[in-house]
């Protein structure tokens, strides 16, 4: 399987993604900043790693790493967080650029900051 990153950005982050020979994908459900114990963080930068980390949780079940990620959708409760959401998604992305988007929107849970889902291929 191969990804081809459209019109690549430095900030973790492409125009489209292009896949080829695939054999699996996996659609991530939203993943929100709660713990196995139901615990969510108070302050954003620690909610972005708990929400990250539990999608890095599901490509793993997968058999599958971030750099099977094609697409991510980022769900904002403020756009005062896009600074720190993209440092941080810089930081679990590296150099792989999937096909992002970001909407500022209500969540579900007022105490949820955040929401990640994704598309990842194999």
């Amino acid at each position: 399987m191969q990804i081809t990153t459209l019109d690549p950005r430095p900030r973790s982050y492409g125009q489209g993604a292009v896949v080829t020979d695939a054999t699996r994908l996996v659609f991530v459900s939203g993943q929100v900043p709660e713990d196995e114990t139901g615990h969510v963080p108070e302050d954003f930068d620690s909610q972005c790693r708990l929400a990250w980390r539990n999608v890095l949780s599901v490509l793993e079940a997968a058999d599958m790493t971030v750099r099977n990620l094609v697409k991510v959708t980022v769900f904002l409760s403020d756009r005062r967080y896009r600074e720190a959401n993209a440092r941080i998604r810089h930081e679990v992305l590296g150099d792989h650029s999937p096909a992002l988007t970001i909407i500022i929107t209500g969540i579900y849970d007022e105490a949820w900051l955040l929401e990640i889902e994704a598309v990842a291929a194999a």
